[in-house]
């Protein structure tokens, strides 16, 4: 993609207005360093320098959009605990429409805490008991949704199979964001498989993909344009699905477009350090949706999308990027 079009595109996406509806997670970060063995386990012993909080999972994808459109909301289901506290203030505190939030004292807010040493992840913790909505939040989330949809342009449903999307609410989504003409885009989960139908775009990556479809995984071919496995995952899920496009993101190969009836599309990765991909995937999403938003096409979009994930990926913890980084990243690509 010429720079100039990049520009026009990246011009009306502030512009764009978005709502996420998704598992919501309070990611933690525990940094510090490794100097010696516990003398209790053979394990290392991590003095602590610094703790830093995020939103994460859904709310990941929901600062994702928000470093470029001011007009972004989220939904979900937090508990009433001390972390629900933290992970609204947090959204609130980026600006984030956190309306859509509902709370239960008897859902635990889902907590993942990383402990880093030296630029490396030494072990994760996860807090966190799966509880379904009760059929009264479902009919608020669903009046909710009918509410905002008017002022919306595109609906992101973040899967992170912990208990909130499940089919009834899957169908509802679906149907009332297509009747209203407006984009949507999923990130499916393959540990809670639905059956989505008509959406604007589905972001699997590769492992995920390959579990949706049913094949066996396989090892990625070079180049991947003759990935046969890929193209025929591909071509199970555009029918699968029903979607208008297919995005598979492939880590260190890029991603993948499908679109029925033409040639799948490559998009080569633009990352040129990989440092953590944890939240990469969301990324993808926020700023593939954003573009469709702004009048890019599907490919232009993966496109946007790509770079977007090549900068994250560069980055420590639950990173977000900046306007200003992504045209870089576009910059440094046309002048290479």
């Amino acid at each position: 993609m010429k720079l100039e079009r990049y520009e026009k595109i990246a011009a009306g996406c502030p512009d764009s207005r978005v709502l996420v509806i998704g598992d919501l997670i309070l990611d933690q970060f525990i940094w510090g360093r490794v100097s010696r063995i516990s003398p209790e386990a053979p394990v290392p012993v991590v003095e602590v320098d610094r703790e830093t909080q995020y939103p994460g999972g859904a709310a990941n994808v929901a600062r994702n959009l928000r470093e470029i459109s001011p007009h972004t909301a989220v939904m979900g289901m937090i508990g009433t605990d001390p972390h629900a506290h933290t992970l609204k203030r947090l959204l609130a505190d980026e600006g984030i429409h956190i309306e859509g939030i509902q709370q239960d004292p008897d859902y635990h807010t889902i907590v993942k805490t990383r402990i880093i040493a030296r630029q490396q992840q030494v072990v994760r913790v996860d807090r966190e008991r799966k509880l379904r909505p009760t059929h009264a939040q479902l009919e608020r989330a669903i009046a909710a949704i009918e509410g905002m949809l008017p002022n919306l342009d595109a609906v992101i449903v973040e899967d992170y199979g912990k208990g909130l999307i499940q089919q009834d609410f899957a169908n509802e989504i679906a149907a009332r964001v297509r009747s209203a003409g407006k984009h949507l885009a999923i990130d499916p989960n393959p540990g809670n498989p639905l059956r989505w139908r008509g959406a604007s775009v589905m972001k699997p990556n590769r492992s995920e993909a390959f579990a949706a479809a049913g094949r066996p995984a396989s090892e990625p071919v070079d180049p991947v344009e003759k990935d046969e496995a890929v193209r025929e995952v591909g071509r199970i899920l555009l029918e699968q699905w029903a979607c208008e496009s297919l995005l598979i993101t492939l880590g260190e190969q890029g991603m993948m477009l499908f679109h029925a009836g033409e040639e799948p599309y490559h998009t080569p990765t633009r990352a040129k350090e990989v440092f953590d991909v944890s939240g990469a995937g969301d990324t993808a999403i926020a700023l593939f949706t954003l573009a469709l938003c702004a009048g890019a096409s599907a490919s232009e979009a993966a496109e946007i999308s790509n770079h977007a994930s090549g900068v994250v990926v560069g980055k420590l913890g639950t990173a977000t990027l900046s306007p200003a980084e992504l045209l870089r990243s576009f910059s440094k690509s046309e002048g290479q």
